[in-house]
Order: C-alpha cells, then sequence, then structure tokens
C-alpha cells in the first residue's frame, strides 16, 4: 500500500497541467473514420501502418480492467456486447491522443502446443495468436480483424503505475525469481499460480486497436448457428445433424442477403487458425443485415499444428456455399508462388516480436487451406458450381453517406 500511494503521488506531480487536444490526425480517429461496410479499413491502408506503430510507440498514460473483468466486478453493464468469462486476463490500455488498445500478455511459449486433453473452452489465450489472426486476416482480404501488433511492455511502469484502479493495483506481486507479477480478479481460477510474470518487469503481449465507441457506432452481438456445447458431454443440433444448414437458412437473417456467406467466411477464416472458440460475432448496426462480420478474439486460434478440427468448417461443408471472392483468394494463395505460409511469413516478419508463429504452424495454413480447397470441390461435384460459389465479385457503388460517422 505504502508503494502504491508514492506512485500515485509521483504520477500526481508529473501529470500534465493542461488537458490533451485530439489531434484529427491521430492514427486511432483515422482509422475509426475509414471503418465503411466493406472492412475495418481499405486495403494497403497508410493509417493502419501508423497505427501499428503508434500502438509499438506511444507511451502508456492508463491501465484498467477490460469490460469483462469490470462486468464481474459490478463496475459497468457490459451484457450487450461482453460475455465475462473471467478466466484469461486482459486489460485496456491508453496512450497519448486518446488512443485505446486491448492487451493480451503472453500465457503459452509458440513451442507449446495446446494439451489433447484440453476442452476449447479452457484452452490458453495466446498474445502470438491474436497477432498471427490479424495478418491472417488482411492476407485474405477480409479485413474484418482490429489491427494487431506485439509489443513488450513493462508491468511495472506501463500497467502498476499508471493505473488508477486500486483492484489492478492489488493483484501485483514479486515473485520468489524477483520477477514482478500480476493476475486476473475474477470469481474463478484466478489466484497467483494463474498470474503473468515479468523478466523481471518486461513481459510480452498483443495490442489489438478498439473500435469506435458504442455511443458513436453500436455494434450487436449474435450467437454463431454454429456455436458448439460448452460442456463436457453436450452437442448441438449442428454437431449431429447433418442437415442442419437447412433450418439454418429457413431463419432470418440467414435466409436471405449475404449474412450466411459471411458466416462461412468467418468458420473458413477459424478453421486455418483452429480457433474453436467462436461462440458470437458481433456486427455494426450502421450497415444492417448485410454489413461484414468483426473477427474479434481470436487468442485460441494457432494451438495445435499438428490437428486439423475439421468440425470448425461444419458451415462449409453442411451449406456448400461460398463467395466467389473469397475462393478465388484462396486459390492464388495455394499456388506455389504465392503459398498461404510463404505469405504469412514474410508479413509476420513485419511484427518486432517476430517470429509470431512457429514453422509446424505455418506449414498448417497450407495443409488446411487444401483441405478448404477439397471440401469446395467435393459441393461442386455434388451441386454443380453455379450453385455453390456465390457471385459477389460484382458489388455495386456505395455512397459516401455509408461510412461510419464519428463525432470528435
Amino acid at each position: 500500500s505504502r508503494r502504491h500511494k508514492l506512485y500515485r503521488e509521483e504520477l500526481n506531480l508529473t501529470s500534465p497541467a493542461a488537458p490533451l487536444l485530439l489531434r484529427p490526425e491521430a492514427s486511432w480517429l483515422q482509422f475509426h473514420l475509414g471503418i465503411t461496410r466493406d472492412g475495418l479499413y481499405p486495403r494497403s491502408s497508410p493509417t493502419v501502418t501508423r497505427l501499428l506503430r503508434d500502438m509499438q510507440d506511444f507511451t502508456t498514460v492508463s491501465a484498467d480492467y477490460s469490460q469483462d473483468e469490470k462486468a464481474l466486478l459490478g463496475a459497468c453493464d457490459c451484457s450487450q456486447i461482453v460475455k465475462p468469462s473471467g478466466v484469461h486476463l486482459k486489460l485496456v490500455l491508453r496512450f497519448q491522443d486518446f488512443g485505446k488498445a486491448m492487451f493480451k500478455p503472453m500465457r503459452q511459449r509458440r513451442e507449446e502446443e495446446t494439451p489433447e486433453d484440453f476442452f476449447y473452452f479452457v484452452d490458453f489465450q495466446r498474445h502470438n495468436a491474436e497477432i498471427a489472426a490479424f495478418h491472417l486476416d488482411r492476407i485474405l482480404d477480409f479485413r474484418r480483424v482490429p489491427p494487431t501488433v506485439g509489443r513488450l511492455i513493462n508491468v511495472t511502469k506501463e500497467i502498476l503505475e499508471v493505473t488508477k484502479n486500486e483492484i489492478l493495483q492489488s493483484v501485483f506481486f514479486v515473485s520468489p525469481a524477483s520477477n514482478v507479477c500480476f493476475f486476473a480478479k475474477c470469481p474463478y481460477m484466478c489466484k497467483t499460480e494463474y498470474a503473468v510474470c515479468g523478466n523481471p518487469h518486461l513481459l510480452e503481449g498483443s495490442l489489438s486497436a478498439f473500435l469506435p465507441s458504442l455511443n458513436l457506432a453500436p455494434r450487436l452481438s449474435i450467437p454463431n448457428p454454429w456455436i458448439r456445447s460448452y460442456s463436457f458431454d453436450g452437442k448441438e443440433e449442428w454437431e449431429v445433424n447433418p442437415l442442419y444448414c437447412d433450418t439454418v437458412r429457413e431463419i432470418y437473417p440467414y435466409s436471405t442477403g449475404n449474412r450466411l456467406l459471411n458466416v462461412i467466411d468467418m468458420a473458413i477464416f477459424d478453421f486455418l487458425t483452429g480457433n474453436m472458440d467462436r461462440h458470437h460475432y458481433e456486427m455494426f448496426t450502421k450497415f444492417g443485415d448485410d454489413g461484414f462480420l468483426l473477427h474479434l478474439d481470436n487468442a485460441r486460434g494457432f494451438g495445435r499444428h499438428s490437428h486439423d478440427e475439421t468440425s470448425i468448417l461444419a458451415p462449409l461443408s453442411q451449406c456448400c456455399m461460398i463467395k466467389r471472392s473469397t475462393l478465388l483468394r484462396l486459390q492464388l494463395l495455394a499456388e506455389p508462388e504465392y503459398r498461404l505460409s510463404d505469405v504469412m511469413r514474410e508479413s509476420l516478419l513485419q511484427d518486432r516480436l517476430a517470429p509470431i508463429l512457429t514453422e509446424p504452424h505455418l506449414l498448417a495454413l497450407d495443409r488446411r487451406l487444401q483441405l478448404i480447397l477439397k471440401a469446395v470441390r467435393k459441393c461442386i461435384d455434388t451441386y454443380g458450381e453455379a450453385k455453390v460459389v456465390a457471385n459477389d465479385t460484382m458489388q455495386p457503388k456505395v455512397p459516401p453517406s455509408d461510412r461510419v460517422k464519428l463525432t470528435t
């Protein structure tokens, strides 16, 4: 307590006298203004490049629990978007120019695989999976994962000394190895043995840029039709009924528009990463029922490179539908000169925490891509290309009004 008091006194002495002004050219604001119905950012976006650099370099000015943990502590009603779990530690870090990012610390080394006996809903959350998911999403031209970057955080100077949350301050301790550690504050599984520790102060983590606030750009959280059973022995209907997609097609909004095709895109993305934990997806209400799906919370991907969980592909294999643009991109990434593993390897080298994925994980991407294309070929052989491949390559021009409108 005495140490925390000294930290707060020091912060009061060094805090700026005048409030900071929001600069219109700030990368955080430009990222938000660039969101359209086509994706979170345009192709080859200089704003995203600048935002990634800023998240790596800018000074942390405050740290706090995420909305998940605040909901658990009764500090806010976050039920509209977040589903509190409390098992995994993540923090909200704020930077100069009012930037804000979700910090997920390193919980598992890159060369470690998820144990075979682990259920997907108790798996580790991996910071490198969040980083790799952003790069994969961008390579697939989905642009539905918020910009994410790796960073070495000084947990003492950049979290403990800048947080004003006394509960967060109280979970810091020094380990027997003289490393600074902290753990989550939640109803279960949040003990010192589940803590994360610096070395002695530095800790790897991922930083994912926050989306616009819900007041400015409201979002909906929608259950995934192919949600898994979160029990040790239960099964959902899609797991036992191969004709399950016929039921989904009769339900709005999956009965019209491109929502079902977007869910299949999401399943393809999750199969490549090995993420079995896609229980919900989110959408901006601004763009209506045909808007893109946000691919958030990817930390449970890239856990087992030696196993391909084909059940993740159930939306594709059961519905036998795929966007032409998605199929063309997958076919391109299967060509030797544009091999997915090679493109990912090169892209991930841009991150300061590289290597982000081990070589077996990169090679698993090529293997899983072939399984996706094999599933599509099986559908085409059964139903014909005209019924399987949806032509989405001719898109109508979108008026300028169809952009997320933000006020500063």
